[in-house]
């Protein structure tokens, strides 16, 4: 199953994504809500996909992120490889969906980087898993997202509150998608203004999504909608005042967004 979440005259609507004739249509609606609920037998009007206004989608309680879930991406920050998951959060208020603006913070920080993410969506309530108990069944599917971080923030800070939780941090889209599988391997990519700049597969994730979903899940309750973002691969780098920056998930598509100055 694919759906995104869009504009209409009457609020956000959940859209499932179907291909009809060969092109991406969204085939019936759902209420707003933290996941969306499509009726079996139900169909509507087909919308092509390419018409609508696009919105982040999803509406978690909390984002779950992880640093450094890539070993050269560890080394070309100079840290070392992490026993365990490293761990933080970003807030909700930090979400946007494609093609809103990245606001860059003025004077606070001068260094604002993009990192191109695989994206978990948790499907239902989610604590104290088994050690043998299969991830699969929690999760509705996976998305992109950019984890737009304030490198000057995150040195200077020692801890990330600032540097990750700016408004406008953390895009999110286009849609949402349980038909990759991310344990054989799909490509994580990052582009600014058309120029390749991240390449690597979640193959080589130092924590599978298996050991993420259980160390989390030990300490907090996952509830339906909440993200993880699964780590970013080598190759971050500065974003500036203009700038067109790409994350691509192979099988998901592209989340495009713009950068602009604050005020």
């Amino acid at each position: 199953m694919k759906y995104c979440r869009f504009s209409t005259q009457d609020g956000p609507r959940f859209g499932l994504v179907e291909t009809v004739d060969g092109t991406e249509q969204i085939t019936q609606t759902a209420p707003d809500a933290a996941l969306p609920a499509f009726r079996r037998a139900q169909k509507s009007a087909h919308v092509p996909l390419s018409s609508v206004s696009l919105l982040e989608p999803v509406r978690p309680s909390k984002i779950l992120c992880v640093g450094r879930n890539y070993a050269d991406h560890a080394k070309e920050l100079g840290n070392e490889v992490p026993a365990e998951p490293l761990i933080f959060l970003k807030p909700p208020t930090s979400l946007i969906g494609p093609g809103q603006a990245i606001v860059l913070p003025g004077t606070l920080s001068q260094r604002i980087e993009y990192e191109a993410e695989l994206t978990i969506v948790i499907s239902r309530e989610c604590r104290n898993l088994g050690p043998d108990e299969d991830v699969r069944p929690y999760i509705s599917g996976y998305t992109c997202a950019n984890d737009v971080t304030a490198r000057d923030l995150q040195k200077k800070d020692g801890q990330w509150w600032r540097a990750k939780g700016f408004d406008t941090f953390c895009p999110v889209g286009p849609i949402v998608t349980d038909e990759i599988d991310p344990w054989t391997g799909v490509q994580v990519e990052s582009r600014v203004n058309g120029v390749l700049k991240q390449s690597a597969s979640t193959k080589i994730f130092i924590f599978s999504i298996d050991r993420l979903i259980r160390h989390i899940a030990q300490v907090m309750t996952l509830l339906p909608g909440d993200l993880i973002l699964t780590g970013t691969p080598a190759g971050v780098g500065p974003l500036a005042s203009g700038d067109e920056v790409e994350v691509g998930v192979q099988g998901i598509g592209t989340l495009r967004n713009y950068v602009k100055s604050g005020i």
